[in-house]
């Protein structure tokens, strides 16, 4: 990725964020965050992950409130940031951190089994 590209990639995902605190009730749409923006090489479409906070159920509502307010944060992006291009946006889950959590749940779980067969030798 260039230098122009992380770039922009950065004040996207900065931009966003701040048009999600601004605008996004969190009652609504519930604890979003930013984790990451990609820009294609031509700087015309920026993939946005999300992360959200909930279960199953909150997360598939939250992106599909986010895909009826594509073009609202669009346009606010494009008047925020001086680009030749205001970039198409598509907005996908982040699931790496429920992937961490269960990681972390797991090893914690094989910590609790080893500690208690240790137990039941000694």
């Amino acid at each position: 990725m260039s230098f122009r590209t992380e770039k922009v990639s950065s004040l996207i995902k900065q931009r966003i964020s701040e048009i999600f605190q601004e605008n996004f009730r969190m009652e609504e749409y519930g604890l979003m965050t930013v984790t990451e923006v990609r820009m294609s090489s031509d700087l015309k479409i920026a993939k946005v992950f999300v992360s959200i906070f909930g279960d199953d159920e909150r997360k598939k509502k939250t992106l599909a409130l986010l895909e009826v307010e594509k073009a609202f944060v669009r346009t606010e992006l494009g008047r925020n940031l001086r680009l030749k291009f205001t970039p198409s946006l598509t907005f996908l889950l982040d699931e790496s951190l429920d992937h961490a959590m269960r990681i972390e749940d797991l090893l914690h779980q094989i910590h609790r089994d080893s500690d208690a067969e240790g137990e039941k030798r000694g």
